[in-house]
């Protein structure tokens, strides 16, 4: 019997590599949420297929109780915000930008999720895609949040069960790099958060994504509207 994975997969550049490294070793369940995200819709889109073409079962979880206590722009009528090359680098527009799509808890809801599914199915690891260069404004991308919750693993689940992240220690063009030499299905993952069938370009997540593959020497294949 092969051994047992769950990945948290939004679809995102970050997650599908990540779950991509461990594709040949473990049995893949993917769990998808839809919190009320604009790009709820084309997440799921992309995870399916994903998830056709690696041969992993997929599960789309909806938590309408998230999208209604949450005032992110992701999943209200607030605007998106948008940011230049030259923003990455400045840490306090980040941190703005970070502010205005935060969704209150969502990685510590998403992992509990994630683990009660593990140990439902006798899982040994949890796969995210929580990286370093998204760390520095996200905190629940941190590396200090993947060790604390491992150790939340260890006193409160009676199973042996680990998170693994990959691509904590990489920034976005590192991950590029990764997806490239594992095989990852790159050219199907939406990292906008508009939630249009075209990545909007501008968004934070785009700009990001838009600069790994330059930086990566990698041919970029996704379709941007700017």
């Amino acid at each position: 019997m092969s051994k047992k994975a769950i990945s948290v997969l939004s679809g995102g550049l970050d997650s599908v590599v990540a779950t991509s490294v461990y594709a040949k070793e473990y049995d893949i369940h993917a769990i998808t949420f839809d919190y009320g995200q604009k790009a709820a819709e084309q997440e799921i889109k992309v995870t399916a297929k994903i998830c056709e073409l690696m041969g992993f079962e997929h599960t789309v979880i909806k938590l309408p109780w998230l999208a209604k206590i949450s005032d992110s722009s992701l999943n209200s009528n607030e605007d998106i915000p948008q940011v230049s090359n030259e923003d990455l680098d400045d840490l306090e527009k980040c941190k703005e930008s970070a502010s205005s799509v935060w969704v209150p808890g969502r990685n510590v809801v998403f992992t509990a999720i994630a683990t009660s599914f593990a140990e439902s199915v006798g899982a040994e690891i949890i796969i995210v895609g929580w990286d370093k260069e998204e760390a520095s404004t996200f905190p629940d991308n941190s590396k200090e949040f993947l060790n604390a919750f491992n150790v939340l693993l260890d006193i409160g689940s009676p199973n042996d069960i680990e998170i693994k992240a990959p691509a904590i220690d990489l920034d976005k063009w590192e991950i590029v790099k990764l997806g490239h030499d594992v095989g990852a299905p790159m050219e199907l993952s939406y990292s906008c958060y508009s939630g249009e069938n075209k990545h909007c370009g501008v968004c934070e997540s785009c700009m990001r994504r838009k600069r790994a593959f330059i930086q990566a020497g990698i041919n970029d294949l996704t379709e941007y509207l700017k």
